[in-house]
């Protein structure tokens, strides 16, 4: 074995290691995925289909000039093919509470040539979002993350226009993971009607819609 090779496979090792030490960490409290776990989130993980960004994406049935938020955007993994779907008439308002992982999901914008997405540091729950202004949200693996979950799905409720779908997306490797059925109990009171599921216990997708009447 080379002497790089060595190198790398240390380092592969040494990260893997600080993330179960974060994981073990964070299941005794709603902490956000760290910034520089930053490389690890926005792989794609192969043993979990239902989970990848492009089947999240295949499933809202995007259309050219949607708005779309992207309500934890982390580094980006989701936002950067979202706006790409929606083409240039449409945007994508991706909102973070770290300042570092907004800076690299903004280079990795820029880097790819995208204007159609707007960046925010906000925290959900608070009611910062403008009401009726989303076709589409989404929550990837940060539903958990949240302390005030019931207020942060109440607000992304009254963002969506009438007929409006939330995705919510998990994996059962996250620290924070919320089930189908504890997600319905906190999307229900607000309003929200189950639209479709997709996937299994492990990893999953559930649209969650804003009825027409709304």
């Amino acid at each position: 074995m080379t002497l790089v090779l060595q190198v790398c496979l240390g380092l592969v090792v040494l990260l893997l290691a600080v993330a179960s030490g974060w994981r073990l960490v964070s299941r005794r409290s709603s902490l956000p995925c760290p910034s520089w776990l930053a490389r690890l989130i926005e792989l794609d993980n192969p043993f979990a289909k239902n989970y990848n960004a492009q089947s999240i994406i295949q499933r809202l049935d995007l259309r050219p000039g949607m708005r779309v938020l992207d309500a934890g955007c982390g580094p980006g993994r989701v936002t950067i093919p979202l706006a790409r779907a929606i083409g240039t008439q449409g945007e994508v308002v991706a909102i973070d509470i770290q300042p570092r992982m907004l800076r690299r999901a903004a280079d990795k914008a820029q880097a790819a040539g995208l204007t159609n997405i707007t960046f925010r540091e906000l925290r959900l729950g608070r009611g910062m979002l403008e009401r009726n202004q989303f076709d589409r949200a989404v929550l990837v693996a940060v539903l958990g993350e949240v302390p005030e979950r019931q207020s942060a799905l109440q607000e992304i409720y009254h963002a969506l226009v009438p007929g409006g779908i939330l995705s919510i997306s998990e994996i059962a490797f996250d620290p924070h993971y919320q089930s189908r059925h504890t997600i319905l109990t906190l999307a229900r009171p607000a309003g929200f009607c189950e639209e479709a599921f997709f996937g299994n216990r492990l990893a999953f997708t559930l649209h969650l819609e804003k009825p027409t009447g709304e």
